[in-house]
């Protein structure tokens, strides 16, 4: 089964490619801001394909928001494993309670 780490390892492999061979660098080449804008345009069309309740595209617009969301970690050079384990160290607490703890 494909991976959320096999995506992050084609991207990292792809993100070193010419910019002519790969779409990943050409994403990055423009920077991360570029790559963050990019990643709210793909979200935003998910959120329409859900509320639309079209599953075909939401599948669809998941992935690629998905793609995008690892192409702006690579570009701002954090690692998958690093946001997964913020996940885990969340997952003691409800989510009422870690929300509560980021306001204060």
């Amino acid at each position: 089964m494909f991976t959320l780490d096999d995506l992050a390892e084609t991207i990292s492999r792809r993100s070193a490619a010419s910019a002519d061979q790969s779409y990943t660098r050409s994403l990055i080449d423009k920077g991360a801001a570029y790559c963050a804008r990019k990643f709210g345009e793909e979200a935003v069309e998910f959120v329409i394909a859900a509320a639309a309740e079209d599953e075909w595209a939401v599948r669809a617009e998941a992935a690629d928001a998905l793609y995008h969301l690892l192409v702006v970690l690579q570009a701002r050079g954090v690692a998958l494993a690093e946001v997964m384990s913020e996940l885990e160290s969340r997952t003691g607490q409800s989510g009422h309670e870690e929300k509560a703890a980021r306001k204060g």
